[in-house]
């Protein structure tokens, strides 16, 4: 029992299995139908796993979210029955649209009606607890004996961690983990059987086909949005891309090839996708809108490819799908559905691409497309940077953050956990392998998610002298800021900059577009809009957490001062906190 004593009640054996199965942190916030099991992590389990206390079930959860993210592996969070679990759900939906693993266990009861407290107990009671994320879990369950327990986790670690990945919802009646085990329970000897199936391979007639689209093609073009889950695949789409001659565009779900790849064209998307023939998407599970150009006011979208263009869609997506949110986007009519991994795919193309009799004719007008497309990419770069360094130095915009920024981090080691300040800091910092981005900030379109996500990264990434970053919207920020909190208990190595702008930014886009729309005023769209009359004092609230802060910060040289201390703060091993009132293009 991995130097552990039998274990004597039902919570004793889940801390067993949890060890087991190698998770190294629970999150929770403390909740009385989980005691059984607290207690049997920190007087059973001798400290494995650790705990890591938050201040809000929505915290737990995004905290092991963004472990997930940095380690690819699963991190558990305890959720304190009805109330905890309704705190957690739209944490649990960003692990669901971001296909992460995320253990969520629960606690509810007394089942047994009889062995109630009058009141709390029956309002922290469900039937059945799981009914409530049920839409947005891979799977849940409720065991009701010991043994059931044992093989209700087992399943659930092996369905979340199994393509496409995703949470998992398992809750123990607080009978089950308090009540002393009546009989010896049966753990697995080695737990590797029940870890995930090997990946989703292509049937060879599919790999086939798309390695003939591909070397016919006269101008391909790769797409890639979330194939960078797997750390091989920015290394495969980087090679696959060589073969052809043709650009990349990354639609940014993950890290999926080095901005500064010479055939990365990420943000010359019009120009790229109109000259298209064969489109082959990687991991995207909304064609639309990496494909498509949206008008904001009517939202009417447009197809940037021309009629004609063949489509190659590679993913899993189709084994998510669920009927209560629309996460599967609008279909569009593609050449080629492949139901595979996109690296396992990636793996079979690069082999059967080589065998195409047009890959040595066309050899000469593959190489010329590369050139070309490698002056494009230099043009754009040097644009971006050129356009981001003459930015003002007052006020602080998006593109001058991300140049001061860039310049305080960029001789360290680093990752950027969230945010992307409206992509300038992929514009102009030099991401060169996959643990540089963490992944988009919003997988699940609300706000709270950050700063959870981000302690999450910086707690799997802590003793390993990596920097990480948070790209902290204002708003998003507000939502939980009791994230810092655990930061500072932790002393995790991370650094927030908040791009502050004092507003619910979107939302003032989307009014004035309704506005000019309807022939209204546009100078209203900041009503009931703008964060300001009193501003937030970020930086305050920081400090009241525990978390060394600056701020408000208004001009460049004041930056530069905050970021420089900020970094010492952090390299030492604390977390710290720089607050900027960013101007907005408006």
């Amino acid at each position: 029992m991995q130097g552990l004593p039998e274990p004597r009640y039902g919570s004793d054996l889940i801390v067993a299995l949890l060890r087991l199965l190698g998770i190294e942190y629970v999150a929770l916030n403390p909740g009385a139908t989980f005691r059984g099991l607290h207690d049997s992590l920190v007087n059973y389990g001798g400290g494995v796993p650790g705990l890591v206390l938050c201040t809000h079930e929505e915290i737990a959860v995004a905290v092991a979210h963004g472990y997930a993210r940095v380690t690819r592996r699963p991190m558990a969070a305890l959720v304190h029955d009805v109330v905890g679990l309704q705190h957690a759900s739209m944490a649990i939906f960003n692990a669901w649209c971001d296909r992460e693993p995320v253990l969520v266990l629960g606690g509810t009861g007394p089942m047994d009606s009889t062995r109630r407290r009058p009141w709390i107990d029956w309002v922290h009671t469900a039937l059945v607890q799981g009914n409530l994320v049920r839409d947005f879990v891979k799977w849940d369950d409720q065991p009701a004996s010991p043994q059931a327990a044992v093989e209700a986790l087992l399943r659930a670690y092996r369905l979340a961690v199994t393509e496409p990945k995703g949470p998992v919802y398992v809750c123990f009646d607080v009978e089950l983990q308090e009540q002393p085990l009546a009989e010896p329970v049966r753990l697995p000897a080695d737990p590797a059987g029940f870890g995930p199936p090997r990946p989703v391979r292509a049937n060879g007639q599919d790999v086939e086909e798309a390695a003939r689209l591909l070397a016919q093609a006269r101008f391909p073009v790769v797409v890639a949005d979330f194939a960078g889950r797997s750390p091989q695949a920015p290394g495969l789409i980087a090679r696959l891309a060589e073969l052809l001659g043709a650009p990349v565009l990354d639609a940014g779900g993950r890290f999926n090839i080095p901005n500064t790849h010479p055939l990365d064209l990420t943000g010359a998307e019009p120009e790229v996708l109109e000259q298209a023939d064969v489109v082959l998407a990687l991991d995207v599970p909304d064609l639309l809108k990496v494909l498509g150009r949206v008008d904001r006011a009517t939202r009417r979208t447009q197809l940037l490819v021309p009629e004609g263009c063949r489509i190659i869609w590679v993913g899993l997506n189709e084994l998510s799908v669920r009927g209560w949110c629309s996460d599967f986007y609008l279909p569009l009519p593609v050449a080629l559905s492949v139901l595979a991994s996109p690296q396992a795919f990636l793996n079979d193309l690069l082999d059967a691409i080589q065998q195409q009799p047009e890959m040595r004719e066309r050899q000469e007008q593959r190489s010329d497309r590369a050139r070309e497309l490698a002056l494009r990419h230099h043009q754009l770069r040097a644009r971006w940077l050129e356009l981001a360094r003459s930015s003002p130095i007052e006020p602080i915009t998006p593109p001058r953050l991300a140049v001061e920024v860039w310049e305080a981090i960029r001789s360290t080691d680093w990752t950027l956990a969230c945010g992307s300040l409206y992509g300038w800091a992929r514009r102009i910092w030099e991401w060169e392998k996959p643990e540089r981005y963490g992944g988009s900030q919003d997988p699940g379109g609300g706000l709270g998610f950050g700063l959870g996500a981000s302690v999450g990264a910086a707690l799997a990434l802590k003793g390993t002298g990596r920097v990480v970053v948070d790209l902290q919207p204002d708003g998003d920020f507000l939502y939980t800021p009791g994230a810092l909190w655990t930061a500072a208990h932790l002393r995790l190595p991370l650094l927030v900059v908040t791009v502050n702008n004092r507003s619910y930014f979107n939302d003032e886009r989307h009014q004035e577009a309704v506005a000019r729309a309807r022939g209204r005023p546009v100078e209203a769209r900041t009503v009931a809009i703008s964060l300001d009359d009193p501003a937030p004092d970020l930086a305050q609230v920081a400090r009241g957490m525990g978390v060394w802060g600056e701020g408000p910060v208004r001009s460049t040289e004041h930056l530069r001062r905050a970021l420089a201390e900020a970094l010492r703060v952090v390299q030492q091993g604390y977390p710290a906190l720089v607050d900027v009132v960013v101007e907005m293009e408006r």
